[in-house]
C-alpha cells in the first residue's frame, strides 16, 4: 500500500463510520482524534439532513466539515457556519415535479436549507409504498400533502422519489427526467429505513459527495493528490471516484466492491483499519 499521509479524510456516515444499530466504535473515535493531533482535516459526507444529523450526531463530535444532504451543502463543524449550499430554483421545481405527477410517482419536495427535513408530499400508489408512508410518518410533525404548492413553491433543497427496489422502475424515471438532464443531478441511494427500497434524490447539477469534496478541498487549499474517502452506498460514487484513495466496506454492493478497494465492515472498524496505515 502507498502510505502517502492524506491532507484530508472523507467518509460517509451510516454504514461505514457509524452503525445504525450500535454506533460508533471505538478504534474509529480514537483514530478520529488521532488525525486531528496530525493537523490531518476530517470531513464527514452524508445524506442526512442537519436535522436528522443532531439526532445521531453530538455538537462536539471529532470532526472539521460536514458535508450533509448529499452534498447541498457544507458546514464548518466547530463554528457551526454553513459555507455551502445549494438548491433547485423555482422554476425547475415546478418543471420536475410535474413529470413526476404525469407519471404518477410517489415524491417529496424539501424546503431549503436548514429547514429541508420539511417537506410536501404527494403519494400516487397510496399504501402501496411501505418505505415512502414510513418516512411520512418519520417526519409526521414537519410534512403537508402537495396540493398546488409546487407551481409556486420557490426554492427546494431537493426532490425526492421513493420506489420498490425495481431497476426497470429506476431506469423509466431517468428516462422521463431525461430532458432535465443538463440542470439536475439524480443520486440513487439504498433506503436507510427498510434497506431496499430506492430513493431518487433530485439536486442541482452542481450537487454531489464529491463536488463538495472539491469545493472544500479548493478552499482550504487542500493537495488533492492526498485526499482519502470511504463509503459504502451508491450515493458515495462521485466521492470514490474524486478521491484519490477511495475504499468501500465490505458489506456494500457488489457493484461499487468491483471497483474500489474494500475494507472491512463498520462493525469491524473498517474505517480505523485502513487510516492506520495511511498515517
Amino acid at each position: 500500500m502507498q502510505t502517502l499521509t492524506p491532507e484530508i479524510v472523507i467518509t460517509d456516515l451510516d454504514g461505514t463510520l457509524r452503525s445504525i444499530e450500535n454506533g460508533f466504535t471505538k478504534n474509529d473515535l480514537e483514530i478520529l482524534d488521532e488525525l486531528k493531533n496530525k493537523n490531518i482535516l476530517r470531513v464527514i459526507a452524508t445524506g442526512r439532513s442537519l436535522f436528522s444529523l443532531r439526532k445521531v450526531i453530538e455538537p462536539d463530535f471529532p470532526i472539521d466539515y460536514m458535508i450533509f444532504s448529499s452534498g447541498a451543502g457544507i458546514m464548518n463543524w466547530n463554528t457551526k457556519e454553513i459555507i455551502l449550499e445549494h438548491h433547485l430554483n423555482g422554476q425547475e421545481v415546478k418543471d420536475i415535479s410535474n413529470i413526476l405527477l404525469d407519471n404518477k410517482q410517489d415524491f417529496m419536495i424539501h424546503r431549503p436549507i436548514p429547514d429541508n427535513h420539511k417537506f410536501v408530499y404527494f403519494s400516487a400508489t397510496g399504501n402501496k409504498n411501505p418505505d415512502f408512508l414510513s418516512r411520512c410518518d418519520l417526519y409526521k410533525d414537519y410534512i403537508v400533502p402537495l396540493k398546488d404548492e409546487h407551481n409556486n413553491f420557490g426554492k427546494s433543497c431537493q426532490i425526492l422519489v421513493v420506489i420498490p427496489n425495481n431497476l426497470k422502475s429506476y431506469n423509466r424515471i431517468l428516462r422521463i427526467l431525461n430532458p432535465l438532464k443538463d440542470t439536475i443531478k439524480i443520486i440513487r441511494t439504498t433506503s436507510p429505513l427498510d434497506g431496499d427500497s430506492i430513493w431518487l434524490e433530485i439536486f442541482p447539477k452542481v450537487v454531489s459527495k464529491g463536488k463538495a469534496s472539491d469545493w472544500l478541498c479548493d478552499k482550504l487549499k487542500i493537495d488533492k493528490t492526498k485526499t482519502l474517502a470511504f463509503g459504502n452506498d451508491y450515493n458515495d460514487i462521485d466521492l470514490l471516484n474524486w478521491a484519490k484513495h477511495s475504499y468501500v466496506v465490505a458489506d456494500a454492493p457488489n457493484e461499487l466492491k468491483d471497483k474500489f478497494l474494500i475494507t472491512k465492515r463498520q462493525m469491524e472498524s473498517g474505517f480505523s483499519e485502513i487510516v492506520k496505515k495511511f498515517i
